[in-house]
Order: structure tokens, then sequence, then C-alpha cells
């Protein structure tokens, strides 16, 4: 694995390579650049993204050409669309019928979740529990267990979608989990000629086995080398607060807490420690990735994608916009 020293001398390069592959994969969707937006920050910090829209509103399409435009080998890529009667087996792999005899119980994973690097799950909150607790210590700790033992799993980014978030307990730590969330609106009444000209020359695109999105702008390589190279400037900060007080001004961080104090008091919208922590990295890498610099309140939209149920989507990014006195959410390449 890279040192920071190894790092360091080619990071701004590796940062210019997947702004420009946001920037490319931004022209074959239309209305979609804030998706992509999120989607490429959850990819850099490895931190799950979910995707919220009825059907129709290209959030498989988004994350496929996502996927294909990285290059990834379709070993690397697992998909699945999950329902009530989903079994742990479809996602993790058969139980292999030999080991069974032997008295162990150990699945196939080939071609499955647990050797994929990249993920998506389609309607994941449809699924039952047995999933769910299993796609709770994947998202956790990175594991499966294979006869009784941990095993890691290859996985590195997660994405997955929804056409609504269930106002249920069961599955508010699994809702938790995500902690950026985007709607995925319809675009056609702003945008009805540009989306019927993309879509017919998408239908094109892959009849004749073309994909032009796949310009090699960028590659899981420097998706991994962005995080590797934050993980590595977290770490060398030393004492505790170190890499507050030089990358988060105090006024920036005070604003802050200033809105996620509102989220919770005004809005009632729960923002759990862990969301907090978890937040705190993404606005820090969300900043390295827009200016390589010190958080600014602009970085700061992202507290914008931390609503919980389906309603407060929207109700938390029209608060967050408003505190912020932030003009609009438009991502900053374009």
């Amino acid at each position: 694995m890279w040192t920071l020293e190894e790092l360091e001398p080619e990071i701004d390069e590796v940062r210019t390579r997947i702004t420009r592959h946001s920037r490319d994969l931004m022209e074959f969707f239309v209305g979609r650049d804030l998706e992509i937006e999120l989607a490429t920050l959850c990819a850099c910090a490895q931190e799950p993204l979910l995707f919220v829209g009825p059907p129709g509103t290209a959030k498989s399409e988004l994350v496929v050409k996502f996927v294909e435009s990285l290059g990834l080998p379709e070993s690397d890529y697992f998909e699945y669309m999950l329902t009530k009667f989903t079994e742990p087996s479809e996602i993790l792999g058969p139980i292999d019928l030999e080991r069974l005899k032997e008295g162990r119980f150990v699945r196939r994973t080939q071609g499955k979740l647990p050797e994929a690097k990249v993920v998506f799950l389609d309607e994941v909150f449809k699924s039952n529990s047995a999933i769910l607790n299993t796609l709770l210590t994947v998202l956790n700790e990175r594991k499966i267990y294979q006869d009784g033992q941990p095993v890691p799993v290859a996985l590195l980014v997660l994405f997955a979608a929804t056409n609504d978030i269930p106002d249920n307990s069961e599955l508010e730590a699994m809702s938790d989990r995500f902690v950026l969330k985007v709607e995925t609106k319809p675009v056609k009444d702003d945008h009805f000629a540009q989306l019927v000209d993309a879509g017919i020359a998408n239908e094109g695109q892959r009849a004749t086995g073309q994909r032009p999105w796949a310009r090699g702008s960028a590659t899981l390589t420097d998706f991994l080398k962005i995080k590797r190279f934050m993980d590595l400037t977290f770490a060398s900060a030393g004492e505790l607060g170190a890499d507050r007080e030089h990358w988060c001004p105090r006024s920036v961080f005070a604003e802050m807490r200033r809105v996620v104090r509102a989220l919770e008091v005004e809005d009632k919208v729960m923002v759990s420690d862990r969301k907090v922590v978890k937040l705190y990295k993404l606005v820090r890498t969300y900043a390295f990735l827009r200016h390589g610099g010190r958080v600014t309140p602009a970085d700061l939209k992202l507290l914008a994608f931390t609503g919980n149920r389906r309603h407060e989507l929207a109700a938390v990014q029209e608060k967050v916009t408003a505190l912020l006195g932030l003009g609009s959410l438009a991502p900053a390449v374009s």
C-alpha cells in the first residue's frame, strides 16, 4: 500500500483526473450533475451513497455508466435487485455442498457480492431481516462469515437505490449507514428536448456496443489513492484536533455544528454521533477534491444530503441551503 511520501508528488494529478472523470461523465446525463458529484465523492471516501427517487430517473444507468467509465472487469462489479424474498445465497453465493458434507458451512462466493469491488443494490429497503443483517455487517466491518469465521470482502464502493425510505424503526440502522442520500427527481419538465436527445443517443450507443463514456479519464486506482491519501493525512495529524485545527477553520467548524444542531432541534432530523464523524470526513474529502485546501463554508453543502426519511430529504436541502446562504447546490465541476 502507498505511503504518504509516495502519494504526495502525484496526488494533485490524481485529483485532476478524478475531476475530469466527473466532468466527462456528466456529458452523458441530463440534470444529473449533482448525483455524479456525490457518487464521485463517496467513491473516493468509500462511503455508501443512496439514490432515492421514482422509477425511470436514471439511478441504475448512472451507476452502470460510472462503473463502465472506470474500465472495471465484470468480476469486480455486482448488482442485484432486492425483494422481501431474496435469500442470502443470491447475494453471498450458494452453499458449497461438498464442504457441507464435511460439516462445514462455506459459501461459493465467485461472481457474488463478497468478491466485488463495486456493488449496486437496487430497492435495498425491500430486503428481509436476514439480508439487512448481512449488509450491516458488510458495511460496518467489510466482512462476512464463512463456517463461523470472519472473512474480508473485496467491497470498496457501494451504491444503493430505493423508490422510498419506509418509516420503519427496523430500517433505521441501515438508513443511518448511508450518511448521504440524494434524490433523483424527474427532469423532463425542465429538460424535455435534451432528455429525449440524450436518451435516443444512449439507445443507439448501447445497441451498437459503443461506450463513449469509458474514456479512461480515471481508474479505480485513482479513487483508492485519494482514499489512502486522506487516511494518511488524518493519521499524520498527530494530537487530537490537529487535523480540524489545520484544515477546518474554527468559524467553518462552528457553522457545521450550528447547522447540525438546527436540523436536530428545529426539524427533528436525527444526526447520530457516527454520522457526525463520517460527515466531517466527507466534508474534508470534498474540500480536497474541489480545491485541495482548507474547508470553506461552501463545502458544507454536503449537510444538505443528511436527511433520513423520504419526507426529510427536500426539507433538509432547503434548510441547509438557507442556513449557509447558498444560492445553489450545483456541483463545483460542470
